[in-house]
């Protein structure tokens, strides 16, 4: 499976929209959603381009092939408008035996997880991208944020491939791969 994991949308559609034609472009098979999708948030400046209308109108018809989980910024009302399921604090993926925790960041982190073994973790939430293996080999993933990038960061998002995980920016430009 291919998968395309962005994280912290924020409601800004060009971003998004950036982010899925390259999601087409790679011919990827799901898109996994670390939180944060429709509202802008009162810490953040109002996003270009808000429309969370629109952010819905992208996303509702690729349902079937989306996994999300809950950012800070999200709210029961936003589970009203999406046609998937996005307000759980995390989701554990098994993709060829690898256990991958999806989480946004702000309950669980690669500081602070739930109970069980994992051999990587995602998350966003802080919009500062990271791509490493901690001391004990768990992948560690933040895919920074599409929309509000932090410490002089581009936007960016994560690709994972047959295990490979690579960060690009929303041109496409590869950042780091492992």
């Amino acid at each position: 499976m291919r998968y395309l994991i962005i994280s912290d949308i924020h409601g800004s559609l060009p971003r998004l929209q950036r982010a899925l034609d390259f999601y087409r472009q790679q011919q990827c098979d799901m898109l996994l959603i670390l939180g944060d999708i429709l509202n802008y948030g009162p810490r953040n400046s109002i996003p270009e381009g808000i429309d969370a209308k629109g952010i819905v109108a992208a996303l509702n018809p690729l349902a079937d092939d989306i996994v999300a989980v809950r950012g800070n910024c999200d709210a029961e009302v936003d589970q009203m408008l999406l046609r998937f399921p996005m307000m759980s604090d995390y989701v554990l993926l098994v993709d060829e035996g690898r256990r991958i925790l999806l989480t946004h960041g702000h309950v669980y982190n690669p500081d602070h997880l739930p109970a069980g073994h994992y051999d990587a973790v995602f998350f966003g939430h802080t919009h500062l991208w990271q791509l490493e293996h901690n001391a004990d080999g768990m992948l560690i993933c933040n895919t920074g944020s599409i929309t509000f990038p932090k410490g002089g960061n581009e936007p960016t998002m994560a690709l994972m491939d047959n295990g490979r995980v690579a960060v690009y920016n929303l041109d496409g430009k590869l950042l780091k791969e492992l």
